[in-house]
């Protein structure tokens, strides 16, 4: 789950990461009223769940209250088009106001879980305020990565290491050491999955702050955290990933044409690879989970054709704790429901498969079913394509 920019910083300040002073507006009065208490020169930011804002016209520094008034009306209600939204863009309801600062040098600061090593891991780097994947690219010596073992924990000698490599002096080490260390805290407190800060700031006075935050959080763990997930923002999601939500359905939209139902994340990945080697294009991963229900196949299937690029629908079901029968029942329930007029193409192997094709042959439906994957994966992509 992600959340806006000025709820990641409230949670900060509460955990001792320094961060400038603002306040959260979501009308043009409540905006020029915090600008005007914070003073000048401030910053007007873009509220959305999306990177590029600056790139964007979505960041804007106001050193008068005539500024403030202008970068206002024209940031709040934009839509703002950047590379991390899309050509469709999001829709700017609210606002972070923000006192202006002496900036003296900007870097970058993250921590996130590396899956390989199994490990959280922080990386640093001396060029902050870009992009980071540019920065890997184009120069990834500046980029600065420490692995911090869950067991025994954060060091003095790890904080000190990415110190020096950033090149701060001995006042600014000891500010940086008190962020990093106030945020790795928070970082493991929350189950989060990301914590990034672009760009860390040293000030003119050596102080250190988090300019920008971007936190993500281990959507398993919310119910450790009821405050935590209250804070999400159904309007900064796609829609269908919010439904699926509400059933507990594991649901990611893509950009394809191919519906994918599949029970397991693994034969879900798995399927998703076989339709691209066959030329298809998945429109969504959708794992139904293993112990699933008709009722809960029913919505996954509503899910998919609310899709308007899905062309065909591609249903692989491995019964092992799930009964392919349920699935077969859920998906007839759904279809006779539904003025379904795209092909769908339904492969269950295991428990209780028997039973399953024998619900969807008498169901009278015209559903296209393949004992074998990679002739039910040719069979969906060519239907996808008209064939």
């Amino acid at each position: 789950m992600k959340i806006h920019e000025y709820q990641a910083k409230d949670l900060f300040r509460r955990h001792g990461v320094p961060v400038p002073r603002g306040e959260m507006a979501e009308t043009s009065e409540q905006a020029l009223a915090a600008a005007e208490k914070l003073g000048y020169p401030c910053v007007v930011k873009a509220q959305v769940h999306a990177g590029g804002r600056g790139k964007a016209g979505g960041i804007r520094l106001a050193r008068s209250r005539d500024e403030a008034a202008c970068h206002i009306a024209a940031i709040l209600g934009m839509t703002l088009v950047s590379q991390q939204t899309g050509p469709e863009g999001r829709l700017v309801r609210k606002l972070l106001v923000e006192q202006g600062l002496d900036i003296a040098r900007e870097l970058y600061l993250a921590i996130v879980i590396d899956r390989e090593r199994e490990m959280p891991v922080i990386i640093a780097s001396c060029q902050g305020g870009m992009e980071i994947e540019a920065v890997a690219h184009d120069n990834p010596q500046a980029i600065f990565k420490v692995h911090v073992h869950p067991a025994s924990g954060l060091f003095p000698s790890h904080i000190r290491s990415l110190a020096f490599k950033l090149g701060l002096n001995k006042v600014q080490q000891q500010n940086f050491a008190a962020l990093l260390a106030s945020l790795y805290d928070l970082f493991l407190k929350t189950d989060a999955s990301l914590m990034e800060i672009n760009p860390l700031i040293v000030t003119g006075s050596d102080d250190v702050l988090a300019l920008d935050a971007k936190v993500n959080f281990d959507d398993n763990a919310l119910f450790r955290h009821p405050d935590i997930a209250s804070w999400r923002d159904p309007l900064e999601e796609d829609p269908l990933e919010v439904a699926a939500s509400k059933f507990e359905l594991n649901y990611i939209r893509l950009d394809g044409s191919i519906g994918c139902m599949v029970n397991g994340a693994g034969l879900a990945m798995a399927t998703m690879d076989i339709i691209k080697f066959y030329g298809g294009e998945p429109a969504n991963f959708l794992d139904v989970g293993g112990a699933t229900s008709a009722a809960r196949v029913k919505e996954a299937f509503n899910i998919l054709l609310a899709d308007p690029n899905v062309r065909a629908v591609f249903v692989n079901i491995f019964g092992g704790i799930v009964r392919t029968d349920v699935v077969a029942s859920g998906i007839v329930e759904a279809v006779r429901g539904l003025n379904v007029r795209i092909p769908v193409v339904i492969r269950l192997v295991g428990t209780n498969e028997e039973e399953g094709r024998r619900i969807l042959s008498e169901s009278g439906l015209n559903f296209v079913t393949e004992n074998a994957l990679a002739e039910a994966v040719r069979r969906v992509v060519g239907l996808a394509r008209g064939a």
